[in-house]
């Protein structure tokens, strides 16, 4: 069996190294994407002040405060204090502000936007603004090529595994090629480890790559553990690669293929906070996206590269990951087929 599927292993690997445009293009195109989007948004972001509101209702009652009433000024509804603490430390929320006893406002003292906010607030009308006490949260701003690494590190992941496994079952299935395996003693579940194996090294190698050459060239950041994260981008592309291979199981042609691999890789790139945070989208769009597997990848590779979480921390993302990889390999072993017919 181990010998079935390394000589399986080894053929797929080569024939990717073979082809040397794929090759380039999976190397080149995040470096090029990261460079690009750090240099059109690396400033200091948008013009409007962003104002967190601790409390525990979703909706805020405007008139508790003259300062809820401040034109040009983005308020959101916060219920996690440690989550926004570390917004005000990492430069994302301007003010964190706390009308209920005891009324309290946090910010921080190296956030330019930050001190006006403050300013804004404490002179706004009202006798409510006199009780506010005030506490400092320092740290450094994210970048914008920091928090938006992950998301184009998982977006290569995502297209490399979807295309680079489950178009290429379909054209091996149309061509023939399966076929001839069949009349060997390969097992479709000796295949589909096969296929894993060989996608998961060379796309591991390839974000390692581009990750390390990325981190040096930014020198972006990171707060917690390497082998935290490599465990959760091997868990992801593992993920990844399952669901490519059962969208490939029974599909015998190449453009279906494609339009069932592009009705997931969209919705998956759109939906799973690659290019901008959900955080400001509705309860049942953030529900949505924890179907994908994109979506524990990149929440918890942001934890642990910004705000550096340990594995107990990104836990639940861990176990989601690996419930999806089960299920999707179950259901791609027991559906595959050798032949189009």
């Amino acid at each position: 069996m181990l010998t079935r599927i390394y000589a399986i292993f080894l053929a797929r690997n080569r024939e990717f190294i073979r082809d040397r445009g794929t090759l380039a293009w999976n190397i080149v195109l995040p470096v090029a994407l990261v460079l690009g989007l750090s240099f059109a948004f690396g400033g200091d972001g948008k013009d409007e002040f962003t104002i967190g509101i601790l409390q525990q209702g979703e909706q805020i009652d405007r008139d508790q405060h003259p300062f809820l009433k401040t034109r040009f000024i983005d308020f959101v509804v916060v219920h996690d204090e440690r989550a926004a603490f570390r917004k005000i430390e990492h430069h994302q929320l301007d003010l964190l502000v706390r009308f209920d006893a005891p009324a309290s406002y946090w910010v921080n003292p190296e956030s330019p936007k930050g001190y006006f906010a403050e300013r804004l607030l404490l002179q706004a009308d009202g006798p409510a603004q006199e009780g506010l006490r005030k506490e400092q949260i320092s740290g450094k701003a994210i970048r914008y090529a920091e928090w938006v690494l992950p998301g184009i590190l998982g977006m290569n992941m995502m297209f490399s595994s979807l295309f680079g496994v489950g178009y290429v079952v379909v054209r091996y299935r149309k061509n023939g090629f399966l076929k001839r395996l069949r009349a060997t003693p390969l097992q479709p579940l000796e295949f589909i480890i096969a296929q894993v194996s060989s996608r998961l090294v060379l796309i591991m190698a390839i974000t390692v790559f581009v990750y390390l050459g990325t981190h040096w060239l930014l020198d972006t950041r990171m707060e917690g553990s390497y082998l935290t994260l490599f465990l959760i981008a091997t868990l992801g592309a593992i993920s990844l690669i399952s669901l490519g291979l059962l969208v490939s199981a029974r599909v015998t042609s190449e453009e279906l293929a494609g339009g069932l691999l592009n009705l997931i890789n969209w919705p998956m790139m759109l939906l799973s906070g690659v290019w901008f945070s959900l955080e400001g989208a509705g309860d049942t769009m953030r529900a949505l996206a924890q179907i994908f597997p994109l979506t524990h990848i990149l929440d918890a590779s942001r934890a642990v590269m910004l705000d550096g979480a340990v594995l107990a921390d990104v836990l639940p993302h861990v176990l989601a990951l690996t419930a999806m990889s089960v299920v999707f390999l179950g259901l791609g072993a027991t559906l595959f087929r050798w032949t189009p017919k």
